[in-house]
């Protein structure tokens, strides 16, 4: 199983090293090899959190396997700054205690951590992810500003393209808790952005597969349309029923007409908007929030998902 994934150098020729200054540790005891680059560390560091390296630091080594500087190689068949970004969060003992890491390493821990068994990285990696897309309604609120209009910085730190980037990481891994929130979020983004993408400020830029593009069109879509559906969070501003109680028919009726133009012009809202400042406002408020909720809890499946109580992460 061990050879599948890492494996120790068996040729006689000696690896090319461009050693990474920043873990290359003159006392450690393995070289790690992504690709050109090599990082010297200590066995016991990665076997203390890693059952991976664990049951690898227990296997014979033949006596003719060639060594950098006494020792062992080890071949990682990953990315250069994945291993990079591993070896920081093993190695500084500051990085995780931090409020807000940035996505890039948060996605190495969950690619490494998952593959080789760091269970504790992987686990600190999810829960970020997680919180950033969370599976309540309350939650999700907890995350915006005061106004209801932006998604505050939380344990992510935030750049441009930060929403397809997670929509992206959450689906290649299977992270199905995230899942709904993350594909909810995407929809909040000009649709042009999903299919053209957003740099990202270091000259790349993040791009939606599009599998996720065609998802987030049909789940649009839908979405659009349930929203003004009885028992759903606009509901009142298609039709409603005036209490005899009401003080001012005529003005309930002109706020209404007023919110649902608003509502759709220049572009429809999506499924968790609503106004709060209409006639009748207590009923109004609790209409909006009982059909956000009611859109909450059927969320997972606007965008093809089992319900929330049965979405697990396999990791």
């Amino acid at each position: 199983m061990i050879s599948s994934v890492a494996r120790v150098r068996s040729t006689n020729q000696q690896p090319p090293r461009s050693a990474h200054t920043s873990a290359w540790y003159q006392d450690g005891s393995v070289v790690l090899q992504a690709r050109d680059t090599q990082f010297r560390v200590h066995f016991g560091v990665l076997a203390s959190q890693s059952t991976f390296f664990r049951e690898m630091q227990g296997l014979p080594q033949p006596p003719d396997q060639p060594t950098v500087e006494c020792c062992q190689v080890v071949e990682m068949q990953d990315d250069v700054f994945d291993v990079k970004h591993l070896l920081t969060a093993i190695y500084d003992p500051t990085f995780l205690a931090q409020t807000a890491i940035p996505l890039p390493y948060i996605a190495s821990l969950i690619r490494l951590g998952r593959k080789y068994e760091f269970r504790k990285l992987l686990d600190s990696a999810m829960e970020r992810l997680t919180f950033k897309n969370p599976t309540t309604l309350s939650e999700y609120e907890a995350r915006m500003t005061k106004n209801k209009q932006q998604y505050l910085p939380t344990r992510i730190v935030p750049f441009p393209s930060i929403i397809l980037d997670i929509l992206t990481l959450a689906r290649e891994h299977d992270i199905l808790t995230a899942l709904p929130c993350a594909y909810y979020r995407a929809l909040t983004l000009p649709q042009a952005l999903l299919f053209d993408g957003i740099p990202r400020g270091d000259g790349t830029v993040s791009s939606l597969a599009q599998a996720d593009q065609r998802q987030c069109v049909l789940s649009y879509q839908k979405l659009l349309g349930t929203q003004f559906r009885p028992g759903y969070s606009l509901a009142w501003v298609n039709t409603w029923k005036l209490e005899d109680d009401c003080d001012s028919p005529e003005e309930c009726n002109y706020v209404r007409k007023l919110d649902l133009y608003f509502l759709w012009f220049p572009l429809p809202t999506a499924l968790f908007s609503g106004f709060e400042y209409a006639s009748c406002e207590k009923r109004t408020r609790d209409a909006i929030k009982e059909g956000r909720e009611k859109a909450w809890d059927e969320l997972p499946s606007f965008f093809g998902l089992p319900p929330w109580n049965e979405l697990k992460n396999d990791l």
